[in-house]
């Protein structure tokens, strides 16, 4: 983001607060001159730290900031915003309401010309007030239970996958997938032994990892090498980048520097024990069948993330095996060219999306904003005989917290029958 547009974006927001304001002054009226000076300075407070966050990130590079306050300022920003876009949207039907009313009062004051101009003001409907911060209370709340109890509640979830071209040998694998780690947002090394340990308890033939080991510097793995290298399959685990990966949304003072970074994390998948699929793929063999998984760099169609995934070199002297197995971070890469142009690859997997770490889901219904930009966001989705799975992710990135959508552990256990 520009500097310009992060000047546009904080007037914008400062528009927000002062439009929000005039319900909280409307609602608290009747209040005691002390009390409404509290709110008052409690509402402005939480603005201007917001502003000054907002600020300070455009001169300072946030991911040099000290991790937990730059995690939990964001999540301020976050927390606060959301709920006032509740507020608006009351605020909106009671300015349409007033705008109706004050032109029907125009009319009826030409009609009639015994009408003083003073009686064409229409107030503020009260009651729509207290319902927008009545209700802007529910994300604001959620989002701070989201905070404590969300982040590293881990979910195993458990799919079971039937292709018809699944060689025999390879019946009943059990894959486990994870996601988007992210683990320049762990701010204390426990969560992150407890969801390795989560993953060793499957008892899985073989471990994918779909993207997003860091936010953004290599460095952000120094203390957690040593518990990620207890993850282990009889098969191998098997790694890719995702958009997060390539050091792409912090600053670096050459070009040089980041590609060293780059190169780092590149051997920190090595010293992991992690094998990382640039493009490429590898045939895993199980007696006389033979099955291939194939790994893409970042390839999006959304947001101006990296496209650097290459399914023509990544599948290039591929053996002829039956049964094929994408890595891709980002499922619109799925949606827009594998399951276009490369009809046969059986299951991608898939990350990214965090299921916006915000929505709904309960058993036969699911919802999150994050649907309304990824059509594959969370869970299984087809095309036919095409199936791509998307993972929740373990980690987080800016809002520390998940509300409804919980971080995801997935066991996915292949049939041929």
């Amino acid at each position: 983001m520009t500097v310009i547009s992060r000047i546009i974006l904080l007037f914008v927001l400062l528009l927000v607060d002062f439009y929000v304001f005039q319900a909280i002054k409307l609602v608290t009226k009747g209040c005691n001159e002390t009390l409404k000076l509290i709110i008052y300075y409690s509402y402005w407070s939480m603005t201007v730290f917001a502003a000054v966050i907002m600020i300070l990130h455009v001169f300072i590079d946030s991911s040099k900031w000290n991790k937990a306050f730059a995690t939990y300022s964001f999540a301020v920003i976050v927390l606060t915003y959301l709920s006032k876009i509740f507020v608006v949207l009351f605020l909106l039907i009671d300015d349409l309401i007033r705008l109706v009313k004050y032109i029907s009062t125009l009319f009826q004051s030409r009609a009639n010309t015994t009408t003083e101009s003073g009686n064409v003001g229409i107030s503020r409907l009260e009651f729509l007030s207290q319902m927008g911060l009545m209700i802007a209370a529910v994300p604001f709340f959620s989002t701070i239970y989201g905070m404590v109890r969300g982040p590293f509640r881990f979910e195993v979830r458990k799919q079971k996958l039937v292709f018809s071209n699944l060689p025999t040998a390879f019946n009943g694998l059990k894959i486990v997938q994870i996601s988007d780690i992210h683990s320049g947002s762990f701010l204390s090394t426990q969560p992150m032994e407890d969801m390795v340990n989560l993953v060793m308890k499957q008892n899985a033939d073989v471990i994918f990892f779909t993207g997003d080991l860091v936010n953004n510097r290599n460095d952000e793995m120094d203390e957690f090498k040593t518990i990620l290298n207890k993850i282990k399959a009889p098969m191998g685990v098997f790694s890719i980048f995702g958009n997060h990966d390539y050091g792409d949304y912090t600053s670096w003072n050459s070009e040089a520097e980041k590609t060293a970074n780059r190169k780092n994390l590149i051997q920190t998948h090595k010293d992991l024990g992690w094998n990382l699929l640039l493009n490429e793929h590898i045939a895993l063999q199980k007696q006389d069948d033979m099955i291939a998984v194939i790994g893409v760099e970042n390839w999006s169609s959304v947001m101006k993330h990296p496209k650097h995934g290459d399914m023509v070199k990544a599948t290039k002297n591929l053996p002829d095996v039956p049964f094929k197995i994408l890595l891709s971070h980002d499922p619109t890469h799925w949606h827009h060219e594998v399951s276009e142009k490369f009809k046969d690859i059986d299951l991608t997997l898939s990350g990214h999306t965090h299921g916006m770490q915000y929505g709904v889901e309960i058993p036969g219904f699911k919802w999150s904003l994050v649907q309304y930009v990824y059509k594959e966001w969370a869970g299984l989705y087809n095309k036919g005989k095409q199936y791509i799975y998307v993972n929740r992710g373990v980690g987080f990135i800016g809002y520390p917290g998940r509300v409804g959508i919980m971080p995801e552990i997935t066991v996915i256990e292949l049939s041929n029958a």
